[in-house]
């Protein structure tokens, strides 16, 4: 999920068939082929050409067949999005489909450095695939914005996520490499990473382009202006992985095999933030504010009022913390979607890092912090989180659910087997769905 093909365009895969249906867009005899997969199937991989093919259809019915006011719904899209990404999305799907699926840095030279003559008959040849792609999004869109509006009229707040680099193969670093450390062939000097630290003894190296900070200075920002105004658009609170990188970034040198030998370079600091609040106003986000974190980055983030994060996971073994630590301007988490699941992280998991005399002793923290037991830790651990002062709590279902490391979401500095599980509709009864709401009640968050 941090490396999206764009920073601006949906999923595809996410639209919903069953909506496309009820318009017509899709037929029975369409959806066939995925009404034969197992419920639960987890060949992802498997599904992606069936629903590619079965989406591309449904946009060649809404321009055969769409109401008036549909196409005039989408007309207005396009007008709004085509000159910031929506054109340049589109073509690039089709030359990355063109050129084998290859990182668009190893396209052929003319497409590479974007030629207008060759981009202009590629649009020719092209025009009806441009056309179905940006009408999947618009698709896309229009669900999305139901059900941010089926949300808000029950008071459930989207909480969105943003990685704060963007990925090399992606259409924003190729229509846009000169707000990046990158040549003309897209070729970096540095890419992101983070130095060592509690997840890998080597630091992460992520790989992906760094920022020119000065050309992004030179406009005012307008880049990034774009990109929170359209993660504000998709979520009411935007969490901001990595803030720590707008105050000193760690770059590491092209080719590096681990992120050890990168070094700190500043960031953009207060003028990024100025020109966000300037354009926007009151900012709907939060510092993802983890790792090594100085009193530069602290006073950036105060001083422009966004929240940072507490984490409860590492805070349990920092002597002396208490729950009163947590400031209301702050999210506190029992963990997050990089740390292992309460249970797992209490119990300790054959990949842990962690010496068992270091186990043991978190083990004891959490029991003293949580007043609970071993059998309750991951309910404890929540109503903890509930009863802090954080103006927002929150905790992955996994918790909820008490279950242990074979349900982890991501394992930072690994590139395999994550982001896999899925919670069965099952797992969702009435006797957890009861207990949810004793926390909540419980902790006066109701």
């Amino acid at each position: 999920p941090y490396q999206p093909l764009s920073t601006f365009a949906g999923n595809e895969m996410l639209i919903d068939v069953a909506a496309l249906m009820e318009e017509g867009l899709v037929r029975n005899g369409d959806a066939r082929a995925l009404e034969a997969l197992p419920r639960h199937t987890v060949d992802y991989g498997g599904l992606i050409p069936l629903k590619t093919g079965l989406l591309r259809r449904a946009a060649g019915r809404f321009q055969a067949t769409a109401s008036a006011a549909a196409k005039s719904d989408f007309d207005r899209f396009v007008e709004r999005h085509d000159r910031d990404w929506l054109h340049d999305y589109a073509l690039y799907r089709i030359l990355k489909s063109q050129h084998g699926e290859k990182p668009w840095m190893d396209w052929e030279p003319a497409v590479v450095h974007r030629e207008p003559r060759v981009l202009a008959r590629i649009e020719g040849e092209r025009a009806a695939d441009l056309l179905a792609i940006k009408v999947l999004q618009f698709l896309f869109d229009r669900q999305w914005q139901g059900l941010r509006e089926h949300a808000r009229e029950r008071g459930v707040t989207l909480f969105g996520d943003m990685p704060i680099c963007i990925a090399f193969d992606s259409a924003d670093a190729w229509a846009n490499r000169d707000i990046l450390r990158v040549d003309e062939d897209g070729r970096p000097d540095f890419v992101a990473g983070v130095p060592p630290d509690y997840f890998s003894e080597d630091g992460q190296l992520w790989g992906n382009p760094l920022y020119d900070w000065a050309k992004h200075a030179s406009n005012g920002y307008a880049w990034w202006i774009k990109r929170l105004e359209a993660s504000a658009a998709a979520a009411d609170i935007v969490r901001i992985d990595h803030f720590r990188g707008f105050e000193a970034y760690w770059a590491v040198p092209a080719g590096a095999a681990t992120a050890r030998t990168g070094s700190w370079q500043p960031g953009p600091g207060d003028p990024l933030f100025a020109a966000l609040r300037k354009a926007m106003g009151n900012l709907p986000i939060v510092a993802e504010d983890l790792g090594v974190i100085t009193a530069d980055v602290e006073a950036l983030r105060r001083r422009h009022a966004i929240p940072g994060m507490h984490v409860l996971q590492f805070d349990v073994d920092v002597t002396g913390f208490e729950l009163d630590d947590v400031e209301a301007q702050s999210v506190c988490y029992t963990g997050t979607h990089d740390n292992d699941t309460t249970v797992g992280w209490f119990r300790g998991s054959p990949d842990d890092l962690r010496s068992p005399a270091a186990i043991a002793a978190t083990q004891s923290a959490a029991l003293a912090l949580t007043g609970g037991t071993a059998a309750t830790i991951h309910l404890d651990m929540i109503q903890a989180a509930f009863a802090t002062e954080a103006r927002i709590a929150i905790a992955p279902l996994q918790d909820y659910l008490g279950l242990g490391s074979e349900a982890r979401t991501n394992t930072p500095g690994t590139s395999h087997g994550n982001w896999r599980w899925r919670v069965l509709e099952d797992q969702l009864d009435a006797g957890f769905r009861r207990q949810v709401e004793r926390l909540v009640e419980h902790s006066g968050r109701a």
